[in-house]
């Protein structure tokens, strides 16, 4: 069992979003995942460019990172987005990552795969940016088993932080296990069908555009 984290914070493990995730990734491997952490902080990647390379040839113009991020996304079973909440959405770090992905998202590539995200903030509203990671996830065919949101503060109280990092840990818990019985969620399915068929429409109709992705799509038996 593979767990592959992304951790967009500027700070690294140190920060607040990496304390919490952290907390995730015990309950992980305690579980029996194998856990590997990519923390941007380390990382190079670049603003997607919009050349639609990877749409015709199914690889990326830049150099940097990405493609060591993507394959050890696509090489996982079960995936984490971590970030701290900058202005109601994800930091610049994480936002390059998932604009990164789509070649990934047009292929439906990860479908099968199993998510969870966490978010923390300096105040409130960490909702709105847990449901994004989650939507995003779910666009690239994972199923979501949840979040984690927290304010900042929470982790300089002794108690908060612990039932944080407890809540944390059993999220972890819960995705391994999903993630082990290939669970499905019936209430995301809709939304799964109907993404990935507006995703087969789109190649299907930019199939002189983009080659590459038509032809993974036609080879796949998916036309």
């Amino acid at each position: 069992m593979r767990l592959t984290a992304i951790l967009g914070s500027p700070h690294g493990m140190k920060g607040t979003t990496g304390q919490v995730l952290a907390g995730l990734l015990d309950g992980a491997r305690e579980a029996g995942a194998e856990v590997t952490v990519y923390s941007l902080s380390e990382k190079q990647v670049a603003p997607c460019r919009a050349c639609d390379a990877c749409h015709k040839t199914g690889k990326c113009s830049i150099q940097d990172d990405f493609p060591e991020i993507l394959l050890a996304m696509l090489n996982a079973d079960a995936i984490v987005l971590a970030s701290p909440n900058y202005i109601f959405s994800v930091s610049a770090q994480m936002k390059a990552v998932l604009d990164r992905c789509c070649g990934p998202l047009h292929l439906q590539i990860m479908e099968g795969k199993h998510a969870a995200a966490v978010v923390t903030s300096g105040g409130s509203g960490s909702e709105e940016v847990e449901a994004y990671m989650l939507r995003f996830l779910r666009t690239l065919g994972c199923w979501t088993v949840g979040s984690v949101g927290a304010e900042g503060r929470q982790l300089f109280d002794e108690d908060s932080r612990t039932k944080l990092l407890v809540s944390a840990a059993s999220l972890g818990a819960k995705l391994v296990a999903a993630a082990e019985a290939q669970q499905t969620f019936p209430d995301q399915q809709a939304e799964r069908a109907a993404f990935h068929e507006r995703m087969k429409q789109l190649v299907a109709f930019r199939r002189e555009e983009w080659p590459y992705e038509y032809e993974y799509w036609r080879s796949a038996g998916r036309l």
